[in-house]
């Protein structure tokens, strides 16, 4: 009960866009965005039928479906799996082949000036993780823990700006907060 309404219990649901599910694994989520993502691939096929130019082709695809398979990365990229990672990468890599042909996956990207999308989504995750929780000012700095004075950052080994938080379990050490503090301080 929730002000006197009775609440449903579900195993997914979808918030701004995103499924989340009860077990905070990002299968569903990761299941609906390559859904998602599969119709736009008619329209790629028929722009390159119809002989548009790559440049075209690959705008189209960085403004037509890379979005969907990005949005709001930094809620869930730290908790994705290799192989959530490569069902992901496969659309990109599909999207490429349609572009240039049979060529080599990372040929292709660097004739593109394209990243592959796991490094997008780390690079992603950083600019949100520096301006949104670490930041002084940002939305979520009250999460972080008491941070080191700088004298006794210069006494040590690892010089983590943040006393460390011990993690118990793998699903929590991949969590958000933990995951920007590991990697982005």
């Amino acid at each position: 009960m929730l002000c006197g309404a009775t609440v449903d219990r579900v195993t997914t649901f979808k918030l701004l866009g995103v499924h989340a599910s009860g077990n905070l694994k990002w299968l569903d989520h990761v299941d609906a965005m390559v859904s998602d993502a599969e119709p736009r691939f008619y329209f790629l096929k028929q722009l390159n039928l119809a002989g548009a130019a790559i440049q075209d082709l690959l705008h189209f695809y960085t403004a037509k479906v890379r979005p969907v398979l990005e949005y709001a990365c930094p809620v869930w990229h730290s908790g994705l799996t290799t192989r959530q990672c490569n069902a992901i990468e496969s659309i990109q890599k599909r999207a490429i082949r349609i572009i240039y042909g049979e060529s080599d996956y990372q040929t292709a990207l660097i004739v593109a000036i394209v990243n592959s999308l796991k490094n997008r989504r780390e690079t992603l995750m950083a600019r949100f993780s520096k301006r949104q929780v670490l930041a002084n000012n940002a939305l979520f700095h009250h999460l972080l823990p008491v941070r080191h004075d700088n004298e006794t950052i210069s006494s040590l080994r690892k010089s983590q700006p943040f006393h460390s938080i011990r993690a118990h379990t793998k699903k929590f050490r991949k969590s958000f907060l933990l995951y920007c503090l590991d990697n982005f301080t």
